[in-house]
């Protein structure tokens, strides 16, 4: 008999952003204490199948993937199957096991958005990070700025349309951003993480170009007014009463912290804690928190700011950020003193907690006694 907790480390995803997924598993599947955890790793493929490779063994995410013995799984919307079930049926038919937590390790869309930690509430199963609520809205550019701006945070200037909008008159919107924001600004898919689809424009020809581009990956688009600023980072950790990692700087190796400068040629260089006054890091840390409460986060978050002239311009928040060797959230706790086997605890508890209370909430009317 074992005490161990049975966690399913789920990885890939429909999302552009599946390689980053991998690679975060890898790092949290390595560093999960084994004497504490049975990691039962869940593979979703580019097209949706979800898979666990017959071996045993395979616990990384790439073996599962290219696994010749998979067997196909699901994690079904009813909290009687107990988490995860196994839809290589034999005779008797398909059979469920439990999971105690999940740790979904999937970023951008189908992953990030929401769409998971529907399933899962759905499926009574606890998870590590954000609900419905926060995943959704931090994923979304657009809502996630009126939430900030609500909430009193600085934001940069930015405009939203919809990929309709710019197939039918493009030469509209793009005299609209040049009079609102002029050059140079950012092109965003609302909907995407780790500089996908993400490009500099200097002009109208790039911007041209750059919309093009982030519309292949969403239906709707941002465009925001380029800061030149610090790029500063805060890790925050937590439910109800979250807090917040000393800062960290990400300086450049491109012209802006892109997808091939964060995961391919690694040009960026990191500096934790970032040497800020002791007056703007607190004033971060406070932004962050208010950030993460914004949008009802849970259990974990990276947000991303910029420091122009000693103005602080919150960016974004990521609600799965990055756990790879390279990734700033576990290095930020690193330097404030929580290691990366202890913050995966720290995230696994969190989640039964937030479970734990959740299950308190009536499913059904009751009349008040």
């Amino acid at each position: 008999m074992t005490n161990k907790l049975r966690v399913g480390v789920i990885f890939g995803g429909r999302s552009g952003e599946h390689e980053v997924s991998l690679r975060s598993a890898e790092s949290i599947i390595n560093a999960m204490d084994k004497s504490k955890y049975e990691v039962i790793p869940i593979g979703i493929t580019n097209e949706g199948s979800w898979l666990v490779s017959g071996n045993a063994t395979a616990l990384l995410p790439r073996a599962v993937m290219t696994s010749n013995n998979h067997q196909q799984v699901a994690i079904i919307g009813d909290p009687t199957k107990q988490g995860l079930t196994r839809l290589d049926s034999n005779s008797s038919g398909p059979t469920s096991e439990q999971l105690d937590v999940v740790f979904p390790v999937l970023h951008g869309t189908y992953g990030e958005d929401g769409t998971i930690q529907g399933l899962l509430d759905m499926a009574g199963v606890p998870y590590v990070g954000c609900g419905v609520l926060a995943s959704a809205t931090g994923m979304d550019k657009v809502v996630m700025k009126h939430l900030f701006q609500q909430a009193g945070l600085n934001v940069a200037k930015y405009e939203w349309f919809l990929r309709s909008a710019w197939e039918e008159d493009p030469g509209q919107i793009i005299n609209r951003i040049a009079r609102s924001l002029g050059f140079p600004v950012f092109v965003k898919p609302a909907n995407l993480g780790s500089s996908v689809g993400v490009s500099k424009a200097a002009n109208k020809v790039e911007l041209r170009e750059a919309i093009n581009d982030a519309a292949r990956y969403d239906r709707r688009v941002v465009v925001e007014r380029a800061v030149v600023g610090r790029e500063i980072e805060v890790s925050v950790l937590g439910n109800e009463n979250p807090i917040a990692s000393a800062p960290g700087e990400i300086i450049v190796g491109h012209d802006f912290y892109d997808y091939e400068d964060k995961y391919i040629d690694s040009a960026s260089r990191t500096e934790v804690p970032a040497r800020l006054p002791k007056k703007v890091s607190e004033r971060i840390q406070r932004d962050a928190i208010t950030a993460f409460k914004a949008i009802d986060g849970a259990g974990l978050a990276r947000v991303d700011f910029f420091v122009e002239r000693g103005r602080v311009i919150v960016n974004e928040i990521n609600t799965m950020p990055g756990f790879t060797s390279i990734s700033m959230y576990p290095k930020m706790w690193a330097s404030s003193g929580i290691g990366y086997s202890e913050l995966i605890d720290r995230l696994i508890e969190l989640a039964i907690e937030r479970h734990r209370d959740k299950s308190r909430n009536l499913t059904s009317y009751e009349p008040r006694k």
